[in-house]
């Protein structure tokens, strides 16, 4: 299942440099790891914003539930979820 997912971080101005740097960090490694294992199939940063719009192929909502609130920045995140379904007039996958 193929899932397009907005997200939006929100850190609080007043938090510790030290730990905001961790958590990005943490996240970086998080993130890598799930596009290795090919399910955050596609990244991009949303230019001008502390956001990213991202692809990601799970087998089930509670697959993406998951792997999002596993995410080290997730309690900073505003996340929005669209599920995806192939459009009849695309051209068949190579």
């Amino acid at each position: 299942m193929l899932f397009h997912v907005a997200m939006r971080v929100n850190l609080p101005p007043d938090l510790d440099p030290q730990i905001a740097d961790e958590l990005k960090r943490a996240e970086k490694q998080r993130a890598q790891e799930l596009q290795r294992a090919g399910t955050w199939r596609h990244l991009w940063r949303v230019a001008g914003r502390y956001a990213n719009i991202s692809i990601f192929d799970v087998d089930s909502h509670e697959e993406l539930h998951d792997i999002l609130s596993s995410l080290p920045l997730f309690p900073y995140l505003d996340i929005e979820v669209t599920p995806l379904a192939r459009h009849p007039s695309a051209l068949p996958e190579s």
